[in-house]
C-alpha cells in the first residue's frame, strides 16, 4: 500500500493507442517494461497526461488491470471525477486488481479554502481506508491550493499519503511544507510534477523524488540517482543534457503529442495516437524535436551515459 515513506520516481504513464483510436495493449506491456527497466519505482496511470478523460469505464479497469498485472512495481491509479460515485467505484476496483494508491484531483469550481478542504474531507470519507495521492495542479485544475489548506487536508485526513506537487512555480511551498513537517505537523511524500523541469531545485527543497512523465523517462531516475549519492554537479551535468527537451515538451497543448512521438521513435509504444481531441505535430516540429533528440544523444554520450533506445 502507498504510504508518506514513498520515493523516487513514480512515471505518469501515458496511454497507448491504435492508428484507429483503440486502446494498443501490447504498447501498453511494453510501455511498462521500459518504464521500469529506466528507473521507475512506481508508476501512476490514467492521470491528466494518460488521457484518462477520453476513456470510457470499461477501458480505464482494463488498464488499470492489465498494467497491474504487468508491473513489478507500486500503481497509483488517477480516479479524479467530478462526483465521488465514479471516483469511488473506480478507486475500488483499481484496489481490488492490486493498485497501492489512488490521486485526486480538486475539480476546477472550487474557489475558497474552506470548499477545497471540504471536498478533500469528502473525499477520504468515500474512499474510506484507500490511500491516495492529492495532486496540486493549478496550471490545469484553476484550483489554488495554499500550503495552509494542504497541512490543514493532512491534518484532517490520515489516507492523505502523498502530494504530487506541480505548482508552478511552487518551490517555496515544498519549503513550507518541509518547515511544517519539522516542526511536528504530519509528515507526508511530496513527488513532484511538471515534467521534471525544476526536479533539482524541488529535491533540494525537500521532495522526496518525482511523479512525472517525459518522453525519456531515465532522466528522472539519473538525475535522482546521482543527487541521492550526494554528485549535485553530475545531477545537473546530467538534467541540462536533458533540459532542452524537457524545455520543448513543456508546451500546453502540444506537450503529449511530443511525449508520445519520442516515445515511439524510441519503440517504447508502437504509435504515437493521440485520441481525439488531440494535437498534432507539424513537420516543422518533427523536425525540431529530432534535432533536439540528436544533441540530446551526443551531450549524454560526453556523460558516459547510454541512450535507451
Amino acid at each position: 500500500m502507498l504510504d508518506k515513506k514513498a520515493k523516487g520516481v513514480f512515471t505518469i504513464a501515458a496511454t497507448p493507442f491504435l492508428p484507429d483510436g483503440a486502446l494498443d495493449f501490447d504498447s501498453l506491456d511494453r510501455m511498462v517494461d521500459a518504464y521500469i527497466e529506466r528507473g521507475a519505482t512506481g508508476l501512476t496511470i490514467l492521470g491528466m497526461m494518460g488521457e484518462a478523460g477520453k476513456l470510457e469505464a470499461d477501458e480505464s479497469i482494463a488498464v488499470v488491470r492489465k498494467v497491474i498485472s504487468r508491473s513489478r512495481v507500486p500503481v497509483v491509479v488517477g480516479v479524479s471525477s467530478p462526483g465521488f460515485a465514479a471516483m469511488t467505484a473506480l478507486a475500488k476496483q483499481s484496489m481490488d486488481a492490486g493498485a497501492a494508491g489512488v490521486m485526486v484531483a480538486p475539480p476546477g469550481n472550487l474557489r475558497t479554502d474552506a470548499q477545497i478542504i471540504a471536498y478533500f474531507q469528502n473525499t477520504a470519507e468515500f474512499l474510506g481506508d484507500i490511500p491516495f495521492v492529492l495532486q496540486d495542479f493549478p496550471l490545469a485544475t484553476s484550483v489554488q491550493i495554499s500550503p495552509s489548506v494542504i497541512l490543514k487536508i493532512v491534518e484532517d485526513c490520515p489516507t492523505c499519503v502523498m502530494l504530487k506537487h506541480e505548482d508552478w512555480p511552487g518551490l517555496e511551498k515544498i519549503t513550507a511544507l518541509r518547515r511544517a513537517s519539522d516542526a511536528g505537523s504530519r509528515r507526508i511524500s511530496i513527488l513532484c510534477g511538471n515534467g521534471g523541469m525544476y526536479l533539482l531545485e524541488e529535491m533540494l527543497r525537500g521532495a522526496d523524488g518525482a511523479m512525472t512523465g517525459f518522453g525519456y523517462p531515465e532522466m528522472m531516475a539519473r538525475v535522482i540517482d546521482a543527487f541521492t549519492a550526494g554528485d549535485l554537479n553530475r545531477a545537473r551535468d546530467i538534467f541540462d543534457a536533458y533540459m532542452p527537451m524537457v524545455r520543448y515538451e513543456a508546451q500546453p497543448g502540444l506537450g503529449l503529442a511530443i511525449r508520445k512521438y519520442t516515445l515511439a521513435k524510441q519503440g517504447v509504444i508502437a504509435h504515437p495516437t493521440l485520441r481525439k481531441p488531440g494535437a498534432a505535430l507539424s513537420a516543422e516540429s518533427i523536425s525540431e524535436i529530432d534535432a533536439i533528440a540528436a544533441r540530446q544523444e551526443r551531450r549524454l554520450e560526453d556523460l558516459g551515459l547510454k541512450p535507451f533506445s
